[in-house]
Parts: C-alpha cells; sequence; structure tokens
C-alpha cells in the first residue's frame, strides 16, 4: 500500500516535471531568437526578456517536485552516505518533519496571498513594453509548492519503509 502511494506520487511529479521541462527548450528557442534579431537583424524584441524570466521562473516552481523525486536536490552528504539506511531515514523524517514540511506550508500560504493578489489584478510585467501577464506564473508558487508538499510525503513514506525493511525502496528512473 505504500509503495503503491509513493508509486502514484512519483509518477505525478515526472509527468509535471516533463511536462514543464519544455519550458527549457522554449527558454533556448526564445533566448537564441532574440541574439539573433538584436544583433544580425538590429531589430531587438519587446517580450524576450520577459519570456526568459517567466519559462524559468516556471521551470523552477513546477520541476521541484520531480528533482526531489529523484533525490537531485543538493545535500552535504560527506557524512550521511556513511551512514547505516536506518539512521539515514531517521535523520531524513527527522529533517522532513522540522524543516521541510513547515517551510512548504509557509511558501504554500504566502505564495498563494502573493498570486492571488497578482491574479486579482491581472498583473502584467513592467520590465517591458510588451506587458506580458505575470500573474500565472505567480500562481505557480503555490501550485509547485503543493506539489512539493506532496513528494515530501511520498518521501517521508519512503523513510517509513526504510526504518522497516532496513533498506531505500527503489526510487522511478528516466532520462539520465
Amino acid at each position: 500500500m505504500l509503495q503503491r502511494i509513493i508509486y502514484t506520487i512519483d509518477q505525478l511529479s515526472k509527468t509535471i516535471g516533463h511536462a514543464f521541462s519544455w519550458c527549457a527548450l522554449m527558454l533556448t528557442l526564445g533566448t537564441c531568437y532574440e541574439v539573433f534579431v538584436r544583433y544580425v537583424l538590429n531589430d531587438p524584441t519587446s517580450w524576450a526578456f520577459d519570456l526568459s524570466y517567466l519559462m524559468y521562473g516556471a521551470l523552477f516552481f513546477m520541476a521541484g517536485a520531480y528533482t526531489l523525486s529523484r533525490g537531485g536536490h543538493v545535500r552535504a552528504d560527506m557524512f550521511y552516505r556513511l551512514w547505516p539506511d536506518r539512521t539515514q531515514a531517521t535523520v531524513e523524517l527527522t529533517l522532513y518533519v522540522l524543516f521541510f514540511f513547515p517551510g512548504i506550508l509557509a511558501l504554500v500560504i504566502a505564495g498563494w496571498g502573493y498570486g492571488s493578489g497578482a491574479m486579482r489584478i491581472h498583473e502584467v510585467s513592467v520590465n517591458s513594453p510588451a506587458g506580458m501577464p505575470i500573474w500565472p506564473l505567480k500562481m505557480l508558487i503555490p501550485v509547485g509548492g503543493a506539489l512539493m508538499m506532496m513528494q515530501g510525503v511520498a518521501e517521508v513514506l519512503r523513510c517509513v519503509l526504510c526504518l522497516r525493511d532496513g533498506r531505500w525502496p527503489a526510487r522511478l528512473h528516466d532520462v539520465e
């Protein structure tokens, strides 16, 4: 049962992470186009800067849960990797409860206020004359936080399984 819950949450994180990974391609194409028209045609765009931070922001917010599901976040593991699996699980479980969940909950609550305020006024970018809407990006803050919270539940369940079985359960693998 716990394995099934972990698998379902990991699949959701994978699907959303893969969908938003296309932002990297759009970011690259938009930047290349801007460089070409700016320096070759001497005709810069009014929207390229906005596009770049919107795409990077969306990728950053929505890929966090995917990265967590793959164990890809930065970690100072000079000691951690030498510990037995059960000790690792105990430390991780403690850190999730004490720091991760309160921090993510604060992100979701504050992000909701920030994003809903931007949505209410239909906020647009003031960085360029294109006036691209940025409220959708701000609404991704609580959404990404909620996805991180769900993935955190899966990570806690991984810790519980490791404490029970003495070894870490397998993670999903995809393109690496």
